[in-house]
């Protein structure tokens, strides 16, 4: 099977100018029709234990991929696999990991948002910045290794 590029090179070697003045015109009227793929998704849904067992249900019934189940219902692939691999959330336990973490980011959000001064970085430590440029250390002599020295104090002799 020939690609496009292919053909377009045949038709060029044959002469055949009409032919790829039609195939232009083609290509672009295509560009005029063909319509933008929508985003992924606009704004995130909040996982439930009924979109998990939709989840459950689209992955059992049909053939559908991750990736086409997460489009489908606009989450991410991610989401979908750990629904499907993990059991995640399928119970609405308050002391779940999922409701757990979930907390804990609400709660640390909320934090943030009540202070008007942003959390302060971590600062990095000088180190020694006080003592001035160090030396570097002599490494010491392994009795394993050979160094020039040796060579001289043999041929001193």
């Amino acid at each position: 099977m020939a690609t496009l590029k292919q053909f377009e090179e045949a038709l060029r070697a044959q002469g055949m100018n009409l032919a790829l003045a039609l195939l232009e015109k083609i290509r672009t009227e295509e560009k005029k029709t063909r319509s933008i793929a929508p985003a992924r998704r606009v704004s995130g849904r909040k996982m439930t234990p009924e979109l998990a067992r939709k989840i459950l249900e689209l992955h059992n019934t049909t053939d559908m991929t991750q990736q086409e189940i997460a489009f489908q219902l606009g989450i991410n692939q991610g989401r979908v696999n750990e629904v499907i691999k993990r059991g995640k959330w399928l119970t609405e336990d308050p002391q779940s990991e999922e409701a757990l973490a979930r907390d804990k980011a609400k709660a640390r959000m909320k934090r943030m948002q009540s202070e008007d001064t942003p959390i302060p970085r971590k600062q990095l430590v000088a180190t020694g910045a006080e003592e001035g440029p160090k030396k570097p250390k002599a490494k010491p002599a392994s009795p394993a290794q050979l160094s020039i020295d040796d060579f001289l104090k043999v041929s001193g002799d």
